[in-house]
C-alpha cells in the first residue's frame, strides 16, 4: 500500500517508515506536522495515512482535525490513527461519517507489531479497526441516552466488538459463545434500533454510527 505517516516524534516517525518499507509498503511522504499532512496528501495520493493526534503547533487536535479534513477532500483515503489519546468530540465525528477505512489504536495498547500491521492492512482494504478502550469511551458519552438503555448487558458487548470491525465470527471467538448465539444478539439489537428492515445500507455500519451520533 501506499501510507503517509504524520508523527511529531522523529524517532517513532523513522521507525515506523522502517516497519513499513521492511514490509513492502511504499511511504512516499513522512511528515511531523497537520499541515504537511494535507499538502502530502494532496500531492501523493496515498491509499492510507496514519496520523497521531496531538501534533504541532498546539499538541491539542490538529492531527484528528486534519484527518476529518482528508476524509472529506478526498473519501477514498483510509485513515489510521494512532495516539496516546483519546479525542472523544472529534473522535466520534470521525467514525459517525463513515466506519469503514477507518481506524483508531492507542499506542500504549498495541502489544504487538503484528497487531498495529494487521490494523493497517484491514484499514487498508476498507475494514474498521478500533481499540476497544476507544470504543468503550465512545460508547460511554452515550450510555444513558435511549436506545442504549434498552441493549442488555450481552448486547452492548457485542456492539462494541462490531465497532472494533469484528466479524460474527471473531465476536462470538472473543465472547466465548456460539455463533449462532451473537447472531441472535445482533438481530435483537437490530430490532432495538429499528434497522431490521433498512435496506441498501449495512446495518452493523449504521448500529454502531447511531450510538456515536447519541
Amino acid at each position: 500500500m501506499r501510507v503517509i505517516l504524520a508523527e511529531d516524534s522523529t524517532l517513532l516517525r523513522e521507525g515506523l517508515v522502517r516497519l513499513l518499507l521492511e514490509e513492502g509498503h511504499e511511504v512516499p511522504a513522512a511528515v511531523g506536522d497537520a499541515g504537511a499532512l494535507v499538502a502530502a496528501v494532496a500531492a501523493y495520493e496515498p491509499d492510507v495515512v496514519v496520523v497521531d493526534v496531538r501534533m504541532p503547533p498546539t499538541h491539542t487536535d490538529e492531527g484528528l482535525r486534519a484527518a476529518l479534513e482528508i476524509r472529506r477532500r478526498w473519501p477514498a483515503v483510509r485513515v489510521l490513527v494512532l495516539s496516546q489519546y483519546v479525542e472523544k468530540r472529534y473522535a466520534a465525528e470521525l467514525m459517525s461519517a463513515d466506519v469503514e477505512g477507518v481506524g483508531y489504536l492507542l499506542k500504549d495498547r498495541v502489544a504487538q507489531v503484528g497487531d498495529f500491521l494487521d490494523a493497517l492492512e484491514r484499514v487498508g482494504a476498507g475494514g474498521a479497526a478500533f481499540d476497544p478502550e476507544v470504543v468503550r469511551q465512545l460508547l460511554a458519552r452515550t450510555s444513558q441516552v435511549d436506545p442504549l438503555a434498552r441493549l442488555t448487558a450481552r448486547e452492548r458487548e457485542v456492539l462494541e466488538r462490531m465497532a472494533q470491525g469484528l466479524t460474527n465470527a471473531s465476536i462470538a471467538q472473543a465472547l466465548h459463545v456460539s455463533q449462532s448465539a451473537v447472531e441472535k444478539h445482533v438481530n435483537s439489537l437490530f430490532d432495538k434500533l429499528r434497522l431490521s428492515h433498512t435496506t441498501g445500507y449495512s446495518r452493523r455500519v449504521l448500529a454502531v454510527l447511531h450510538f456515536l451520533k447519541s
